[in-house]
């Protein structure tokens, strides 16, 4: 068993330095610390991506519209689905991929924990 306090999981450099915390057969679950104003700018990635707000809070812009999501909040992204999340006051985000690595999924270099 493998375990981390998602509130203490050093992220010094933001949307920089996603922190990939499990890869494992199928799935891939990455810590994402939004520092105050910073945002993941409209995107897709080729697998679901599940995001839990962690703490604090965001704004999601999607196809269907603009939502903020405080901490506790759980969101669901089709593979492909285009979205964008930025946080005012900073964010800590958990995402899952699935399955990992998605069909046609780029991977270049990561910074693991």
């Amino acid at each position: 068993m493998e375990s981390w306090n998602l509130r203490e999981v050093e992220a010094p450099h933001g949307t920089r330095s996603p922190v990939v915390l499990h890869t494992g057969e199928g799935a891939r679950a990455v810590l994402i610390a939004l520092a105050p104003g910073q945002s993941l700018g409209d995107h897709e990635v080729k697998e679901s991506a599940y995001l839990t707000v962690v703490e604090g809070s965001v704004r999601v812009e999607s196809p269907d519209g603009p939502m903020d999501a405080p901490a506790g909040t759980f969101l669901a992204f089709g593979p492909s689905e285009r979205h964008g999340v930025s946080s005012e006051g900073g964010a800590r985000l958990l995402l899952l991929l699935a399955p990992w690595p998605g069909e046609g999924h780029y991977r270049g270099e990561e910074k693991t924990l």
